[in-house]
């Protein structure tokens, strides 16, 4: 049935795919977004690949600049005058500088433009001079994305599949103070503001328990509710589910209403916005997922990323860019799940965490490849924080990695202070990618956190990230 909000949103769609198709033929440009959900890595992999496009370095697999053929990188205003700017500077200087630490997570959506000057590969390409691309770098919180589902969703539907999912293994072992707030509501109850507040800041915490590192949930929306960005304390974001049926109607003044109605206005206030604002005019798209924590966490927590990363995939609007397709708005042609934290695990276990992740999204990579999109997996670490090692002990050998752990890491009673160096080892994977998604390894991965590396040759070492750029942006300079 064709409704006036799905007119009005396809009219939006069109402008923004006109908007960017004017804009196209006189710059150049590729937009490119960066997400992931919480501390899987996104700013530190945007500021490594920005400064692998400003200095170069060692990147064999990305031809355009292992060839010489990109001649010049610099950045420029970025195009978004409402968006806050990408602080490439300030996080390159927290992994530069005496105390190199690790820079702050991403927590709003940010942007930065950087512009490539170089030399085409084709003959007649070349015959018409250097081509420029400008490439836009979108960097927004994964949790985020876990919210376009909602626009599908009525509140009834949303409450009824919130509470039926809290009521079932591993979210019910952490969810005792969420269900007494649930029995003490009445729906049909006269609206009350204090309440409704008190509801949110309970679920709030509801869902940040099930994101601790021992559960490792990842399908937890509102996405905002644990990322608020500039909406912390707003109304918006002062609802929660009921203990309601998806059918149920909610009479206006009551709580039941006011839960319903704040839902709505945070579907459209800022949902909407982020989708047809920025999410809909993406190019290309890599999502990076922090795979080892969910691993480290048991069966529960990897079902529960991959239904997380299949909703997020099922979100994108994935087709070939084609010049006059793009009119009605821009397509992902281009998606990369990359699995990060790749230093952790000795390069024995690299292509295994690759096929893990293949596994865990191989359903949705079918069916974005039968849409016309290219989908591909990869093991990353944008910074190599580690080196590796072979240790002796107990007359066993044990491939190891090598590095300085953050002050206050502790493996086995050691505790570290954030100068010596240590071999560790993580644990290894299963050649058999299945066996990685039974449980069998939980608890049996010895992650620890190490400082950045200094730069080396004026860059930093890394894992995979050359094959990472080829992918998402080899074939604009060709």
């Amino acid at each position: 049935m064709v409704t006036l909000a799905g007119i009005a949103d396809g009219t939006r769609l069109v402008a923004g795919g006109v908007a960017d198709f004017a804009t196209g033929l006189v710059n150049p440009s590729l937009r490119l977004g960066v997400t992931g959900l919480s501390r899987a890595g996104k700013t530190v992999f945007i500021t490594a690949l920005v400064h692998a496009l400003l200095n170069g370095g060692r990147f064999p697999a990305f031809e355009a600049l292992s060839g010489g053929r990109i001649t010049r990188a610099y950045l420029e205003p970025q195009p978004d005058d409402d968006l806050p700017r990408f602080a490439y500077e300030e996080h390159a200087r927290a992994l530069t500088g005496e105390d190199r630490h690790w820079p702050e997570s991403t927590s709003r959506i940010s942007q930065l433009r950087l512009a490539v000057e170089y030399v085409p590969s084709g003959f007649i390409s070349r015959s018409l001079g250097r081509g420029k691309l400008n490439i836009d770098i979108v960097d927004y919180p994964g949790e985020w994305l876990l919210d376009l589902p909602l626009l599908r969703m009525s509140y009834g539907e949303w409450s009824a599949a919130t509470v039926a999912a809290s009521r079932a293994a591993p979210r019910l072992a952490h969810a005792a103070e969420f269900h007494e707030m649930l029995a003490a509501l009445d729906p049909g109850g006269a609206a009350d503001e204090l309440a409704a507040i008190r509801a949110a800041g309970v679920f709030t915490a509801y869902l940040a328990r099930c994101r601790q590192d021992d559960v490792s949930l990842s399908s937890l929306p509102p996405g905002r509710f644990l990322m608020p960005g500039d909406y912390k304390g707003s109304p918006l974001l002062a609802f929660a589910p009921l203990d309601i049926a998806p059918g149920t109607e909610l009479r206006k003044g009551t709580l039941g209403g006011l839960m319903e109605r704040r839902y709505r206005s945070y579907v459209s206030g800022i949902v909407k916005p982020f989708f047809f604002g920025h999410f809909a005019r993406l190019d290309r798209q890599i999502v990076l997922v922090d795979a080892l924590t969910a691993l480290n966490a048991g069966a529960a927590a990897v079902r529960d990323l991959e239904q997380a990363l299949t909703g997020i995939l099922a979100c994108f609007r994935q087709g070939p860019n084609a010049l006059l397709a793009s009119l009605f708005g821009r397509r992902i042609d281009r998606v990369l799940f990359a699995a990060t934290k790749a230093d952790l695990l000795h390069h024995t276990s690299h292509d295994r965490l690759e096929n893990i992740l293949k596994l865990i999204i191989g359903e949705a990579m079918t069916r974005a490849e039968f849409q016309g999109a290219e989908v591909d997996a990869a093991a990353l670490a944008a910074i190599r924080a580690t080196r590796e090692a072979t240790v002796r002990q107990n007359g066993e050998t044990l491939e190891c990695i090598l590095g300085t752990p953050l002050a206050g890491e502790t493996v086995g009673g050691t505790h570290f202070d954030g100068a010596t160096e240590a071999a560790i080892f993580p644990g290894d994977l299963p050649k058999d990618p299945r066996k990685a998604l039974d449980g069998s390894l939980e608890g049996s991965l010895k992650f620890v956190r190490f400082r950045p590396p200094p730069p080396r040759d004026g860059g930093w070492p890394h894992i995979r990230l050359d094959r990472t750029m080829e992918f998402l942006l080899g074939d604009r300079f060709r």
